[in-house]
């Protein structure tokens, strides 16, 4: 009997997936917006056990996302292979808060997944969720969703299509509608051939709980396009579209917001299909916010999970137990691939002479100006630059919330002059909403220890300044308990001592951020010098870890 696979398989913040096999190889290419470097990549043999790999985008000159707002930067990458080269197209949203939004489209080739990958070309912008599709005759067309700005819009959806000229690395013909809807939106479109049929495979109905995936098919790659229905698609009204997987019925599913899937088929003919989804915590936004009232707070952010499929005798595709609702263990291929040997990286020294791939920094990478591993050897040294508020330079370096039960610390050493040197632990959303750990100094008391919550612009010190110790190392210690958050300090990693409440961090999710909501918590060490002198602070660790 096959093993099972249980989702999701990317936990923590990795939505949008996009999936391609070359031979016995399995690739995943998630969104990463604001965080940098670019496209988070991971490989696998069996479908079931993933590692992390190179990022395509990580050089300044491939991808600056200085500037750019909460949960816009990177979107919806699409990864595809032919003829020996590795395509991958992406989206950087650079205005979306607005009513004209700003949708950069590119493409970077490969001949090998861990790079170099090629300088951007740039593509049409019409909309974001870009796909290539690779035609048996050799020709290329790309497809994404196009925004309206017009009050009303013509249409709830659009899709469109375009051919995408590989020699010129240019598009290229005629821009057509493939795809045009009254009610129902559809996005994150791909196309795929299979037997006569061109089928348009596109997320569905919001990216929030309602959230599905539809499939429809043509005999031309132009359209026109009809939509797969069929009775088990359970709809409650006509703003809903005809979706062969979601969790939109079903509150009590463990994998919520399913949608936006991407298909593989493996060397035996297996078909599988990835999809974004995620988990709620206990809380919930308050029934009078501005935004989702009432709703689920889900704090992890949109995870990847896999189902697998099957098509039908009348050549439609369908979830191998013939429903729409996902599981939390689907079955592995027949003949799999020996396993990846998926490191994860749980605590680290600082011994290496680069940072981990598992971290990211906030649309900029951190060289020499900002941190350090060769300075002090065994030690990260973080210069002090802009505040947390900043979208251009700020010294900070994160890993994903990947369970609600975990824990963080690090070691410290820091010897902050003034109130405006700050170095800590941090557990945040975004630039206007988190809670941060940290040492810093105040005029009466000296060296200092603090806790500040940030949420959607409004700031709160849970604690009085604590004076602590000058020139000794300082433990910060944070566990996550569901949605609460209890931080701790000392002198030892054996002795620590709370400092603050424990605290609802609930707000630290897609849903009651007031700007970004397609992310997902991050936990991270970071250091602020708002003197411009560049205070440094010595890190001798950081762990997470699931508990």
């Amino acid at each position: 009997m096959n093993d099972k696979i249980k989702n999701p398989i990317l936990r923590g913040f990795h939505p949008d997936p996009s999936i391609v096999r070359v031979e016995d190889d399995y690739y995943i290419a998630t969104s990463t917006f604001e965080w940098w470097p670019g496209v988070r990549l991971h490989h696998s043999k069996d479908l079931k056990n993933w590692e992390l790999i190179e990022y395509p985008l990580n050089r300044m000159s491939q991808l600056d996302l200085r500037g750019v707002g909460a949960s816009q930067g990177i979107w919806a990458p699409c990864l595809t292979y032919d003829q020996g080269t590795f395509y991958l197209v992406y989206t950087i949203v650079k205005a979306f808060y607005c009513n004209m939004y700003d949708t950069e489209n590119y493409l970077v080739t490969a001949d090998n997944i861990h790079g170099p990958w090629s300088e951007p070309v740039p593509l049409n912008n019409f909309g974001f969720d870009p796909s290539l599709f690779h035609d048996e005759d050799g020709r290329k067309y790309m497809v994404s969703m196009v925004t309206d700005h017009r009050v009303p819009k013509k249409y709830a959806g659009r899709l469109l299509l375009q051919e995408f000229d590989p020699e010129k690395k240019q598009m290229t013909g005629p821009v057509r509608d493939i795809y045009q809807a009254d009610k129902i939106f559809l996005e994150g479109p791909h196309i795929f051939k299979r037997k006569d049929w061109y089928y348009l495979f596109a997320a569905d109905t919001g990216t929030g709980e309602a959230h599905g995936q539809s499939i429809l098919r043509a005999k031309s790659v132009w359209g026109p396009y009809e939509m797969f229905r069929a009775d088990f698609m359970q709809r409650e009204s006509d703003d809903e579209a005809y979706s062969i997987l979601t969790s939109r019925h079903h509150e009590e599913l463990l994998l919520q917001k399913s949608g936006h899937c991407d298909l593989v088929e493996t060397k035996e003919g297996e078909w599988y299909a990835v999809h974004l989804c995620a988990r709620a915590c206990e809380d919930r936004n308050p029934k009078d916010a501005k935004r989702f009232p009432g709703s689920r707070r889900y704090m992890i952010g949109r995870e990847t999970a896999i189902q697998k499929m099957r098509w039908r005798e009348d050549d439609w595709l369908v979830l191998e137990d013939g429903t729409n609702v996902p599981k939390e263990e689907v079955e592995a291929p027949e003949n799999p691939g020996e396993s990846a040997s998926c490191h994860k990286l749980v605590r680290d020294d600082f011994d290496a002479d680069a940072l981990d791939l598992d971290y990211q920094s906030l649309r900029i990478p951190m060289d020499e100006h900002y941190l350090s591993l060769r300075e002090r050897p065994g030690w990260l040294r973080m210069y002090g630059r802009s505040g947390l508020s900043s979208r251009f330079s700020q010294t900070l370096i994160a890993r994903r919330m990947t369970q609600y039960h975990m824990t963080a610390s690090a070691c410290m050493e820091f010897e902050p002059d003034v109130f405006k040197q700050m170095a800590g632990l941090i557990f945040l959303y975004d630039t206007d909403n988190y809670l941060y750990l940290h040492v810093s100094r105040d005029e009466e008391i000296g060296k200092c220890i603090t806790l500040l919550r940030a949420e959607n612009k409004k700031y709160e010190y849970l604690t009085d300044y604590l004076p602590i110790g000058e020139n000794q190392a300082v433990y910060l210690s944070l566990e996550i308990s569901g949605n609460y958050a209890q931080f701790y300090y000392g002198y030892s990693e054996q002795r620590m001592e709370r400092i603050g409440p424990s605290v609802n961090a609930g707000f630290l999710s897609d849903e009651a951020c007031d700007e970004g909501w397609f992310t997902g918590a991050m936990i991270g060490i970071c250091c602020q010098d708002l003197t411009g002198f560049g205070k440094y602070a010595d890190f001798d660790y950081f762990e997470v870890k699931e508990k």
